[in-house]
């Protein structure tokens, strides 16, 4: 029997030894010294340019887990520049992400951060913490403070089940990388002050899942209400809010007709109340 020789087929100068001699697990600080000129902070000239921007995104904890949800519309100035743009996304098994602000950079960041996590677990042969997570998220939002000087600002909403508290969890940043925990809800982009008025007024913490998709369904209805840059349901063109949940069962993305028959409850309601349901009763 011939032995058989394996071997890398395609390896690449300078990437080998850069994996190899890394000091760290995070496929950013890998990209930085193989490819810097592939991340963001690499700089552009923004001279004349107007970015597409992408909206609003909330979350809101439930009794097993936590639920996340994004409006599809994204806006350049006061145009519309797309319909049905998805800004929430899985970052891995257990955890959410959604993102607001400049669309493309917001976008990539997500992508990136899904890699970040998908790089740690292959190298460590283990799963970030959560709160290790949330501290990573929060050092490639510091990378980017160049851009965010420059008008591309990117914010994200972290969500996740925590196996370690065996909870639902939410952790909302700010363009600089400060990132906060939220007891039980939050929002962020252009219509999340109206947002969080409707999270205040329908959230309990006895939620069960689809009374949590719900609850954000409202509550970006509510956005789109005031907020011209958040779009409400499009049901001509059957397009919805993208809603996925995390718990201890993993990441659940609704399907197009779940978040269908979800809206249509809420359009039904507010055919008696436009303004929405009174406040949950604690």
């Amino acid at each position: 029997m011939n032995e058989t020789q394996w071997s890398r087929p395609h390896a690449r100068p300078g990437l080998d030894d850069a994996l190899m001699s890394a000091s760290t697990s995070s496929f950013v600080d890998l990209l930085h010294a193989v490819h810097p000129e592939l991340l963001a902070t690499a700089g552009v000239g923004t001279d004349g340019v107007q970015p597409t921007r992408a909206t609003t995104i909330v979350a809101v904890k439930y009794r097993d887990g936590v639920v996340m949800a994004g409006d599809r519309r994204a806006t350049r100035g006061h145009e519309i520049a797309q319909r049905d743009i998805e800004k929430v996304f899985a970052a891995d098994e257990a955890t959410l992400i959604g993102v607001a602000g400049a669309a493309g950079m917001a976008i990539d960041l997500a992508r990136l951060y899904r890699l970040e996590l998908s790089h740690y677990e292959k190298l460590e042969g283990a799963s970030l913490s959560f709160e290790g997570k949330a501290n990573r998220l929060a050092t490639m939002i510091r990378e980017q403070l160049t851009m965010a000087l420059q008008g591309f600002v990117v914010v994200p909403l972290l969500a996740g089940w925590d196996p370690h508290r065996r909870e639902g969890r939410v952790v909302s940043y700010d363009a600089t990388g400060g990132h906060y925990e939220e007891s039980e809800f939050a929002s962020i982009g252009s219509g999340s002050a109206f947002a969080r008025g409707s999270l205040k007024k329908l959230h309990h913490p006895d939620l069960e899942r689809d009374e949590a998709a719900l609850v954000c369904i409202q509550a970006l209805f509510d956005a789109a209400d005031d907020d011209s840059a958040t779009g409400g349901p499009d049901l001509i063109r059957a397009i919805y809010p993208v809603v996925m949940s995390a718990s201890e069962q993993g990441v659940h993305g609704f399907s197009d007709d779940a978040v269908a028959g979800l809206t249509n409850t809420m359009m039904s309601g507010r055919h008696g109340r436009p303004n929405g349901p009174g406040a949950a009763s604690s």
